[in-house]
């Protein structure tokens, strides 16, 4: 099985840490994880298969998971303030190397990171994409080659972020990501 793909929105809040943990918290008492449900339908609605925990805690969720991970939000342990520093086939180059490469895949591995100002105007034209920017570019159909080019840049095992507006104001923060295995 390859890596699979999972979003969410969650409601903005100024610590984006803070509104990470509130999401995972979310969706672990809700059992969407693996391997509770070892493949979730996204997106997650109101209506999506809530089980309900089923570990004691994330931490535990994360250890029954094993090398798969959650294949979901869970994997994702923090939030950077600045974009990946690898991204693509330098990631790939980096799981092949040597020790040099270990501390800096462990600061890629569980984390969600955001696009820079140029990555947010390629996409959306604009540094405060809406929500239906989002569901038009990312996860609809209007732009392929930049809804690719936007998956291709998250790696295993981590996340990008973005913040949402709406009128002009953050509202929103999606997350994006792809599972380890």
């Amino acid at each position: 099985m390859g890596a699979e793909p999972y979003w969410y929105y969650t409601d903005y809040q100024t610590d984006l840490n803070a509104a990470l943990q509130t999401l995972r918290q979310r969706e672990f008492q809700a059992g969407r994880y693996n391997p509770v449900i070892p493949l979730l339908d996204f997106p997650i609605t109101e209506n999506s298969l809530a089980p309900g925990a089923q570990h004691i805690s994330i931490q535990a969720a994360l250890e029954a998971s094993d090398a798969d991970g959650t294949r979901s939000i869970l994997d994702i342990l923090r939030v950077a303030d600045r974009p990946c520093p690898l991204l693509g086939d330098e990631f790939e180059a980096a799981l092949l190397g040597g020790e040099e490469y270990h501390e800096i895949l462990g600061e890629i591995f569980n984390t969600a990171f955001p696009l820079n100002p140029a990555e947010l105007i390629t996409l959306f034209g604009t540094e405060q994409p809406t929500h239906e920017m989002i569901e038009s570019v990312i996860l609809g159909n209007t732009n392929s080659d930049a809804a690719e080019k936007f998956w291709d840049s998250i790696d295993r095992g981590s996340a990008r972020y973005i913040i949402v507006y709406a009128e002009n104001q953050p509202s929103e923060i999606f997350f994006a990501g792809y599972s380890f295995d």
